[in-house]
């Protein structure tokens, strides 16, 4: 590939949606060596962004649940549906996130057969965290 020069990976490309850019310092790197961190590793994101509060959390993932407003055509209504996802939670968020917490999460390539978001941001903390 002629004229392209290899940089290091140091955002995620988020500019649209309107979060905010990651630094990607030696110390990050050196801390974080999870190869599926969009931050540090080679996890690329895309598609849907969703914001939800975590239900659950694993050492690698966590659960977590928003509403939504769905359409019944049979009744002309509007009905609230609750959805759960299981998102990636990368070594470096680990420690930052629990239980009750507010994050957005974008869509990945399957990571395992239900795991298919990645965490990219902490909103804000829940009630239940400590």
């Amino acid at each position: 590939m002629k004229g392209k020069e290899k940089t290091a990976k140091a955002e995620i490309g988020l500019d649209t949606s309107g979060l905010k850019k990651r630094k990607n310092t030696e110390t990050d790197r050196a801390l974080c060596k999870d190869k599926d961190c969009p931050f540090h590793g080679k996890l690329k994101i895309r598609g849907r962004m969703f914001e939800g509060k975590v239900k659950r959390k694993f050492p690698r993932r966590v659960t977590l649940e928003f509403e939504r407003m769905t359409y019944i055509k049979k009744y002309e209504r509007y009905a609230k549906s609750k959805t759960k996802i299981h998102a990636r939670l990368p070594l470096c968020m680990e420690d930052k996130i629990n239980v009750g917490d507010t994050v957005i999460v974008k869509e990945c390539r399957p990571l395992s057969k239900i795991i298919h978001f990645v965490v990219i941001k902490k909103i804000k903390s829940g009630e239940m965290s400590k």
